[in-house]
């Protein structure tokens, strides 16, 4: 009978599983990009360019406008109820200072129990790991290059990781499942094992903005019409699983799916968000998007327009707004939907909005109203 675990949305693993890896799953995991600095220059990686090689902070979507504005990361927490925080750049040891200032804050504020974890290729500062470690972390995933991945034994990360592995902290690998490198990651995964390390992460590889000329540039296509990920990675995951399935390993092996990441993770996190910070007159979807109606005037102040509508309609308080970051008028749903005929009759552009309810707000859809 094979190990291998079915889990969520094409994800499988053989067991044991990250502790981090469960909390992604429930959505619990804050995820801050600690800075966008990192002294690696890999072909595949997927951080968009106005993070990639800035020195900016994100707490999820929530950019802290500098350093000490640790406000908004201890209120993004808050907002998902945050079982643990995922440290991840660039790379944080860059600024490793930085990052025990917030390992040490999220742990004061949240309790020993807040698991922490980070991502790092270990390739400058990799003496303060130590620091990290004696600051609160958790578990540190290494991300060796793969032109090492068959001979990490003659890799300078060996002896960080070796001493890593010493220590008080979980201590695995993160890679990208690079299909043509299917032997490579079998002998990363061995070697793996013969350190001790408590589990390697293989994540699905996908194209992005940044990483879309390279990758094409090495023949990689999309797996399908709606997917990033690229095709071939999921089955070389699949396979390497098997072969490693009845090895006699202790490391656990986890392939984590681009859908897992977009349907389940970033799911489940949003619809925590959203039941923190949803006003009355917005509406929590399925998906936990939040939907709500809209006003735009061209030729009324909003103030006025408020004013007016509440007025005309006998609207409560709570249920019409003034967003002036956005410049229009919001309004319950359910009562725009029976006035959007006269309002438009009147010259104002009415809509259904759903948007996501992180701090950058995303939008997914407009729909005109009436119907």
């Amino acid at each position: 009978m094979s190990k291998i675990r079915t889990w969520l949305n094409e994800s499988i693993y053989l067991a044991p599983l990250s502790p981090a890896c469960k909390m992604c799953a429930q959505g619990a995991k804050l995820v801050v990009l600690i800075t966008g600095q990192c002294p690696a220059s890999c072909f595949y990686c997927p951080l968009s360019f106005e993070k990639g090689g800035t020195d900016r902070i994100f707490a999820d979507e929530w950019e802290l406008d500098h350093e000490n504005d640790t406000e908004k990361l201890i209120q993004e927490a808050t907002y998902i109820d945050a079982k643990g925080a995922g440290i991840t750049g660039g790379d944080p040891l860059i600024v490793w200072q930085r990052t025990c200032k917030y390992i040490s804050l999220l742990k004061d504020a949240f309790g020993s129990s807040f698991h922490i974890h980070l991502y790092t290729s270990g390739l400058q500062n990799a003496e303060h790991i130590d620091d990290l470690v004696d600051a609160g972390l958790d578990e540190i995933r290494f991300h060796p290059t793969p032109s090492h991945w068959s001979n990490m034994q003659n890799s300078s990360l060996c002896s960080v990781i070796e001493h890593t592995a010493s220590l008080a902290v979980d201590t695995a690998l993160e890679i990208p499942i690079l299909p043509e490198k299917k032997q490579e990651i079998l002998a990363l995964i061995q070697w793996g094992n013969q350190q001790e390390l408590q589990w390697i992460n293989m994540n699905e590889l996908e194209f992005s903005e940044r990483n879309a000329e390279a990758l094409t540039a090495k023949h990689c296509t999309v797996k399908d019409d709606i997917s990033a990920a690229v095709k071939g990675s999921q089955e070389c995951a699949y396979d390497i699983l098997e072969r490693v399935a009845n090895k006699d390993l202790d490391i656990g092996v986890h392939y984590c799916s681009s859908s897992f990441k977009d349907g389940v993770q970033l799911t489940n996190r949003i619809k925590r968000r959203a039941r923190h910070v949803a006003q009355p007159h917005e509406i929590i979807s399925d998906d936990g998007t939040l939907l709500r109606g809209v006003v735009y005037s061209s030729h009324e102040s909003l103030l006025h327009l408020r004013a007016r509508i509440q007025q005309e309609f006998q609207i409560a308080d709570e249920h019409i707004v003034v967003n002036s970051k956005k410049q229009r008028i919001e309004l319950a749903l359910w009562i725009l939907e029976t006035i959007a005929t006269h309002l438009k009759e009147k010259g104002y552009d009415c809509f259904l909005v759903e948007e996501y309810p992180t701090a950058d707000g995303l939008e997914v859809e407009r729909v005109p109203l009436p119907l």
